[in-house]
């Protein structure tokens, strides 16, 4: 039986009451691309605004197998049965042909996934750039209205997608591992100077000798790193997902984070920072669908980009010509 319709009212209403079921309709509200179900959600969010409350966002990302779900799990049920709630937005890669997501988030956090004080949303990336969802912003504000005190993002952590997920999370974690060779020691700096703290996993059994090593490596390293926040040092520390060693140490760092960027303003600061981004990022795209949808574009981009493979035109010809023809009105 198809379910019947909410109003923005019973949306609210349902996400601040803490509803489950509703709040996942207004994420799947929110993720529509259809411009009724748009109208909707931007009604809905602009009532929510008000109704956020003080959550930690906590960005979490790493090398594919550095266990960053296995970890993600067990910090999250550490956190409710300390009495947080806490609520995750998983997400998982896109295909670049059919647009189809894993989504298999909810498979590998199995026991956070029934905690009654967790909520998991994998979201599909959609397509876009390092698998992170166009909509993340704007899940971190229904789960922020909805009175979860801590909100974690997990990237896919291809590479690309750290610089996204940094501009929306407050505290950002890098998640590597000892011993991987390549993985550790190709991962780039750029992304290390993103980081407010470095978890090398898995530092259990054989393998933790070798996590400490690194860990000492790396607190060698860092002081002479640009720091990813003003006034705080990156730290670095070793961890197991699988036996929770290291996670009263993990949320002591965030803690801290906490307690020196809020007073001093940088907290404040860098979401106003992440507040102008999204609304820059928005018109970009927003843009960007115009000018694809516009007809006179659409009936010259194939025709330009050819001379442009061909090297008949410079793609700064091209470009421009694509743009005068944006601005022309339609025939």
């Amino acid at each position: 039986m198809k379910r019947a319709s909410l109003t923005a009212r019973q949306y609210v209403d349902g996400v601040v009451g803490g509803d489950r079921a509703v709040l996942a309709r207004a994420i799947t509200l929110i993720e529509s691309n259809a411009p009724a179900h748009q109208q909707l959600a931007q009604a809905v969010l602009t009532e929510l605004l008000a109704c956020r409350g003080q959550a930690v966002r906590l960005g979490i990302t790493g090398v594919p197998g550095a266990g960053k779900s296995t970890l993600i799990e067990t910090l999250g049920t550490w956190l409710t049965a300390r009495g947080k709630r806490v609520a995750v937005t998983a997400i998982d890669p896109s295909s670049s042909l059919t647009g189809g997501s894993i989504l298999g988030d909810k498979t590998r956090m199995e026991k956070l996934a029934v905690d009654p004080n967790a909520f998991i949303r994998p979201s599909p990336s959609g397509g876009t750039l390092g698998g992170v969802a166009r909509k993340t912003r704007e899940t971190i504000v229904l789960f922020e209205a909805a009175g979860y005190d801590v909100i974690i993002v997990e990237t896919v952590g291809v590479g690309q997608s750290e610089a996204q997920v940094r501009s929306m999370v407050d505290f950002f974690l890098l998640v590597l591992l000892a011993g991987a060779g390549d993985e550790l020691q190709g991962f780039k700096r750029g992304v290390i100077e993103l980081a407010d703290a470095i978890a090398i996993n898995k530092a259990d059994g054989p393998n933790a000798a070798a996590a400490d090593l690194a860990r000492a490596g790396f607190a060698g390293v860092l002081p002479y790193l640009r720091p990813a926040t003003e006034g705080w040092q990156t730290r670095a520390f070793t961890c197991s997902a699988t036996t929770g060693a290291g996670l009263e140490e993990l949320w002591s760092v965030v803690e801290a984070f906490e307690r020196l960027t809020r007073p001093g303003g940088a907290w404040l600061r860098r979401r106003g920072e992440q507040e102008r981004s999204w609304v820059r990022e928005l018109v970009r795209e927003g843009l960007e669908s115009q000018f694809r949808a516009h007809a006179g574009v659409a009936a010259h981009v194939e025709e330009l980009e050819d001379d442009v493979v061909s090297g008949r035109l410079p793609a700064t010809t091209a470009a421009q010509r694509l743009l005068d023809l944006f601005r022309l009105p339609p025939a």
